[in-house]
C-alpha cells in the first residue's frame, strides 16, 4: 500500500509498504483523509526531538472501518471514524488519574510510532470515534487540532463572560478563540500578522491586537476596563508571547501554555506569586473528540475557514516540503485519499 514516509529529515517520499493487517483488539481502517500538522513539518525539518526515523507521518487521520474484532459491538464495517492518535499505557501515574494525554509512556502516531498517512491503518478500538455523516472528508481531520485548542481552554478553567487573550493566530489559536465564543467567553487575539487578525475578525472575534504596531498591554487594559484578561491561551510558542502572557493576564488569572517553545525561556516568577497566577501546561487532549466532532457538524466552529488547500496523497510529500520552506503561505492543509 502507498504511504508517506520520512526516511530522514528533508527526505520525504511516497513509498510502498506491506498492506496493513488488523492487529489484536484493534480496528482496521481505510484512510480517507489526513491532516498535515506542525509536528509533521517539524519532523521534516529535523527539529522535533521526539521523532525517530524512518517514520510514516500523520496523526490527524480519518477513514472508514474495514474490519473489527469478533466481539466488537460499537463499530461495524463502513462506519466513518477518526482516530485519537495518543496511545497511552494505562498504567503510569498520569494515566491512573485520568491524564492519559500526558502518559509517561505516551506514543503518538507519526511521531513515536508509525503514522496514518497510508491507505490503511490499524488502531486500538478504544481510541476510535464515530464521525457524523455531514462532515466532508477533507474537514474531518480538523477535529484533532480542535481538541488541542479545547483542552487548552479547559486547562484554564475558562468561563462565560471572561476575557480570553489568545497569543498566536495559527490554527490552534484561531480554534481556541472560536471555542471560547461557543460558550460566551470574549476572545482577544494577539498576533503580529495582520492577515491572521483579519481572519480572526471574520470568525467573530471582536478584539484583535498586533503587538508590533500597538501597545498590547494598554489595549487589553482598555478592553477589559482595567482588569486584564482572566485567561491567556499561549498558542504560539514564541518567547515574546510567553513573556507577554504574564503581563496580559489579570491578578488571580489563568494561563494555558499550549505552544511549544524552541528553547528554555526566562520568566519573572515573582509575578506568578504577586498575581497568584495559575499556570498550566496543555498537551494533547482527553475525552474531547465527540464534542469536537459535534461542534464541527453543527457549524459552531468554522474549521473550513482555516483550510488553505486540500491535496491528494501523491501530492503530500511535495506539499510538506513547500510548507516547510514557505510557512507563511499556509494555515492548514489536508489530504484526501
Amino acid at each position: 500500500m502507498k504511504s508517506v514516509c520520512l526516511k530522514q529529515p528533508g527526505d520525504i517520499s511516497l513509498v510502498e509498504i506491506p498492506e496493513q493487517k488488523r492487529e489484536k483488539d484493534q480496528i482496521l481502517i481505510k484512510v480517507r483523509s489526513a491532516g498535515i500538522c506542525g509536528s509533521d513539518i517539524g519532523a521534516y525539518k529535523g527539529v522535533n526531538p521526539l521523532v525517530s526515523y524512518p517514520r510514516i507521518i500523520g496523526h490527524e487521520i480519518a477513514g472508514e472501518v474495514v474490519e473489527v474484532p469478533d466481539d466488537e459491538v460499537e463499530f461495524m464495517p463502513g462506519d466513518r471514524v477518526i482516530i485519537e492518535p495518543y496511545v497511552y499505557c494505562g498504567k503510569c501515574y498520569p494515566c491512573s488519574i485520568g491524564h492519559t494525554n500526558c502518559c509517561e509512556n505516551l506514543t503518538v502516531r507519526g511521531v513515536h510510532i508509525e503514522g496514518g498517512m497510508a491507505e490503511f491503518i490499524s488502531h486500538p478500538r478504544h481510541l476510535v470515534h464515530k464521525v457524523p455523516a455531514g462532515i466532508p472528508w477533507n474537514l474531518v481531520p480538523m477535529a484533532e487540532p480542535l481538541v488541542i485548542a479545547m483542552h487548552a481552554i479547559k486547562q484554564s478553567e475558562t468561563k462565560a463572560g471572561q476575557h480570553v487573550v489568545v497569543t498566536g493566530a495559527g490554527q490552534i489559536g484561531l480554534l481556541a478563540a472560536q471555542y471560547a465564543l461557543t460558550f460566551g467567553a470574549i476572545p482577544i487575539v494577539v498576533d503580529p500578522v495582520d492577515e491572521r487578525l483579519a481572519l480572526a475578525r471574520s470568525l467573530g472575534v471582536a478584539h484583535t491586537i498586533n503587538p508590533t504596531s500597538s501597545d498590547a498591554v494598554a489595549e487589553i487594559h482598555s478592553i477589559t476596563q482595567g482588569r486584564m484578561a482572566e485567561v491567556v491561551i499561549e498558542a504560539s510558542g514564541d518567547a515574546r508571547a510567553i513573556r507577554g502572557a504574564i503581563d496580559y493576564v489579570s491578578y488571580a488569572g489563568h494561563i494555558s501554555l499550549v505552544g511549544w517553545p524552541k528553547a528554555d525561556i526566562p520568566l519573572p516568577t515573582a509575578l506568578f506569586t504577586k498575581k497568584e497566577l495559575t499556570v498550566r501546561g496543555s498537551r494533547n487532549s482527553v475525552g474531547q473528540f465527540p464534542e469536537s466532532l459535534q461542534l464541527i457538524a453543527e457549524g459552531k466552529v468554522n474549521v473550513a475557514a482555516l483550510l488553505t488547500k486540500t491535496v491528494s496523497l501523491d501530492e503530500t510529500p511535495a506539499t510538506v516540503a513547500d510548507i516547510a520552506a514557505h510557512p507563511e503561505r499556509y494555515l492548514k492543509v489536508t489530504c484526501v485519499l
